[in-house]
């Protein structure tokens, strides 16, 4: 389920408070949700000082992409480790700020995965990414993910679209069964199935037409061919895993919804489906709702994970929407 960054604020301050805060959280969300200064306000948290003087707080340590190809390099990340190993300047905690964490390279994530498996004493690890999924399911696995959802809402996509109007379908049942979860389930695989084909047919008509541009202004190697083709399938392969968590995030943000009118929460992330959502919050507990929520996160977790996609999609709808 998605914060506002308020409320993960008020969650984190609550954490630390309570001696709970840990080691590595990676904060995600598209553009203009707040990840970074939610960033910059736990690690004032974590330091005891304003967010106006983290930049110049000795105890703190941010790097950022920086060289020509816009990624993290494994010299930056070797810098800001080499300064997190030693000892607090102010004898207190320590903060290592990565911002756009996605665009770490190999050798900067590996070097990275070291010092999350065996972190310095008194430290914590802030990750912002508005793109987790390119990062390594090991460095996934060993932060807490804080998902913050967009300040202004978002219509949803037309693939969205169908999948929420399915849903409130779905919230007509007065009960659910294996039969209606493995629909649901199978109307997820075929929105997939969807917009991977559409991603394949516009990538490969771009590659095409750059292949012919090209060819009608100079000579073209194959080795030229090759690399391009490669961007294609590598560009392919994002969009694909792009739509997919779109999705994901609907119907984490559906069962988010039921859970906040469980709880008298004003905001909804969809209001035009509050009587959908409402219908099922008063005939499950709260207990149930989450159980299903941690459904559909496990799901996204599983993607990150490469589990096998069929097999992660039906395990997933029988917990989430089966009786």
């Amino acid at each position: 389920m998605a914060f506002t960054a308020e409320e993960a604020s008020n969650l984190l301050r609550k954490a630390n408070a309570n001696g709970r805060l840990a080691h590595a959280y990676l904060i995600t969300g598209p553009e203009g949700s707040g990840t970074r200064d939610l960033a910059l306000e736990v690690a004032a948290i974590i330091l005891k000082c304003s967010v106006a003087e983290i930049a110049r707080h000795p105890d703190s340590y941010s790097v950022s992409p920086e060289s020509r190809s816009r990624a993290i390099t494994v010299e930056q990340m070797r810098e800001m480790e080499g300064q997190l190993y030693k000892r607090s300047v102010k004898g207190g905690n320590k903060v290592g700020m990565i911002f756009d964490a996605d665009r770490m390279n190999a050798n900067a994530s590996n070097a990275f995965l070291k010092t999350l498996e065996e972190p310095p004493r008194h430290t914590h690890l802030l990750l912002v990414s508005t793109e987790p999924d390119r990062l390594l399911e090991t460095i996934l696995s060993r932060c807490i993910e804080v998902p913050l959802r967009p300040l202004q809402r978002r219509e949803p996509t037309a693939r969205q679209a169908r999948l929420l109007a399915r849903l409130a379908e779905f919230s007509k049942r007065t009960a659910a069964d294996m039969q209606q979860a493995f629909s649901l389930a199978r109307e997820f695989q075929s929105l997939l199935a969807e917009a991977k084909e559409q991603i394949n047919e516009e990538n490969e008509t771009a590659f095409k037409e750059e292949v012919k541009r090209y060819r009608q202004t100079t000579d073209v190697s194959a080795t030229w061919v090759d690399s391009r083709e490669d961007f294609y399938k590598a560009l392919t392969e994002a969009r694909y895993r792009q739509e997919r968590a779109a999705l994901v995030a609907t119907l984490e943000e559906w069962w988010g919804d039921v859970l906040r009118h469980q709880q008298a929460v004003a905001h909804i992330d969809h209001p035009d489906l509050s009587v959908a959502t409402a219908a099922i919050a008063q005939r499950i507990s709260t207990a149930d709702a989450l159980r299903r929520a941690d459904a559909i996160s496990a799901l996204r977790d599983n993607f990150n994970r490469n589990v096998q996609e069929a097999l992660a999609i039906e395990v997933a709808f029988l917990e989430a929407f089966a009786a």
